[in-house]
């Protein structure tokens, strides 16, 4: 209503100016020749035009300033600002709920500490300690190489305590009363989901659905829920050590990224790796299968199953949790310069387990995993736990990784060294430069006379609650060459064609501060060294 009085007060005067001004020429003007007095009017015309104008724009102006400041105005645009900011979505507005991540009003009470809008899962053994029947695993597989790969899963699984199954896109044959592995199930339809990447293969959207379909199976007394593939090789009494330091009631994603920094640059530097095994708690896996489906049709371009599954734990808005245990390997040839140098960790997974050497001289890949496993089951904890010690008569260096191998180098090596892995492999991609990888590396030692002697697991077995292993000297092809050029100087040990290592247990918190394990030379016989090993004392201090 004041718009449109101010509309009709500026028109209105308009009006009478103009009327004026022209009465006023027509009275001022004498008679003069026709031609003269046309140019004299067409001017005046055009004066009196721009006049007019100008005068209109200054009415206009102080019209709408006194529209803009009064009360009635400002009323309304409060009200208006109000409405606009409501959840209901404006009618003219185009919105496609569909590609957008869900806006979801939870909130964390202060006092409590719990979601006021979510679901407690009460546990019915929730005051026990986590243990394997608290974990399921969903394990993804391929029916063309679940035929091969099953022998992979057979060394690691315990059918009497563990619970999970293995997810396939396909039906297949099944031996009739073996046991020893887990359940197959058949993954659903994932034809319903798009998929643009052009290099990559749509299995990803299946594999990237496995938690929530384990989480949809409805299991009971479930905390935690693992994603590993075929090929990988679990630890699962250090996941569950691992796991136990966490609170499985709170949403929780635990993972490994990539060695290769290639692939870490191309995904994510804060994405887990599937192959090395991603651990899900309840209430995530939870929160997972209710926005997972639509959450994969906003990322239909990217390449796997990993990146999906970090995609939507990204809009659920949890972080990854780096455990140095679980190991994806992206990694072609020789592992030993991975194995030598295990983290400070609890050991928990390996993957590609086909892709790389056998471990273990002179035995088929099977035949080394068979052995890596023997030692694992006899002390989960220690296993590829290193220790540095010294023989300063000598000036030898050893190194022990457990369940693996021991190096006795012919010099004085520092831990800052030796902590570095000896770059024996190459990158997934086939890269092997040193800055491929996304962990501290060094070239290996070009000079046979200071290359170690090696000695690798022969066979493993307790003696009490300890453990016992036999490591045999690698005779390796440049023997005869050391022998040779580094004379007179003769290679370390070379009386001794055995090296007994006798590993103490951990305790069960170790894991929780760890530290590099001690050890201690025990000369026994002239072809057989003992070697102790154990965690340091509170004040035991390494030395040279």
């Amino acid at each position: 209503m004041v718009m449109n009085t101010t509309t009709t007060i500026t028109t209105t005067t308009t009006t009478a100016i103009t009327m004026a001004y022209h009465d006023l020429q027509d009275k001022k003007t004498p008679s003069r020749s026709p031609s003269r007095s046309r140019k004299r009017r067409w001017r005046h015309s055009r004066t009196t035009t721009a006049v007019i104008a100008v005068v209109a724009l200054l009415m206009s102006t102080t019209a709408w300033l006194s529209l803009v400041f009064s009360d009635t105005t400002a009323r309304c645009w409060y009200h208006f600002k109000d409405w606009d900011g409501s959840p209901k979505t404006l009618p003219w507005r185009k919105s496609d709920p569909e590609n957008l991540p869900s806006s979801s009003s939870v909130f964390i009470s202060a006092s409590h500490g719990t979601m006021s809008n979510s679901t407690h899962q009460i546990y019915e053994d929730e005051g026990e300690e986590l243990s394997l029947k608290h974990i399921v695993f969903g394990i993804a597989g391929s029916s063309r190489l679940w035929n091969r790969r099953k022998e992979f899963v057979r060394l690691w699984w315990r059918p009497d305590i563990m619970r999970g199954h293995v997810w396939l896109e396909d039906k297949v044959d099944e031996e009739e009363g073996d046991e020893s592995l887990p359940p197959i199930m058949i993954s659903d339809d994932i034809s319903r989901f798009r998929y643009t990447n052009p290099t990559g293969h749509p299995s990803g959207l299946r594999i990237s659905r496995i938690i929530t379909e384990c989480f949809r199976l409805g299991l009971p007394n479930v905390r935690w829920f693992i994603l590993g593939d075929d090929d990988t090789i679990f630890n699962a009494d250090n996941l569950v050590s691992v796991l136990n330091k966490y609170d499985s009631s709170q949403m929780i994603y635990i993972g490994s990224p990539s060695e290769s920094h290639s692939a870490n640059a191309y995904f994510s530097h804060s994405m887990a790796y599937g192959g090395g095994g991603i651990a899900i708690s309840h209430p995530l896996a939870e929160a997972l299968s209710k926005i997972q489906d639509d959450c994969l049709d906003r990322y239909p371009k990217l390449y796997g199953s990993d990146d999906r599954l970090h995609a939507c734990i990204t809009e659920l808005g949890v972080p990854l949790t780096r455990e140095h245990g679980f190991h994806q390997w992206d990694i072609k040839g020789n592992a030993h310069g991975l194995l030598s140098t295990h983290p400070v960790a609890p050991f928990v997974s390996i993957h590609h387990v086909e892709a790389i050497d056998p471990f273990y001289p002179g035995l088929s890949s099977r035949e080394s995993l068979q052995l890596f496993t023997r030692a694992m089951k006899a002390d989960p904890g220690s296993l590829l736990q290193r220790s540095i010690c010294y023989d300063p008569a000598e000036r030898l260096t050893f190194q022990v990784s457990l369940g693996y191998v021991v190096q006795v180098f012919p010099n004085v090596m520092l831990p800052r060294e030796l902590e570095r892995a000896e770059q024996t492999y190459s990158a997934w991609n086939g890269i092997n430069h040193r800055h491929e990888f996304d962990f501290d590396t060094r070239d290996p030692e070009r000079s046979i006379c200071k290359k170690p002697i090696l000695f690798f697991l022969k066979d493993v077995g307790r003696e009490g609650n300890n453990t016992l292993g036999l490591y045999e000297r690698f005779k390796a092809k440049d023997d005869l060459k050391r022998k040779v050029f580094c004379f007179p100087r003769l290679p370390p040990l070379s009386h001794v064609l055995n090296i007994e290592v006798l590993g103490y247990p951990l305790s069960k918190k170790w894991h929780m501060v760890p530290r590099r394990l001690c050890c201690k030379l025990n000369n026994t016989t002239d072809d057989i060294l003992r070697i102790t090993v154990g965690q340091c004392e509170k004040r035991a201090f390494s030395s040279i």
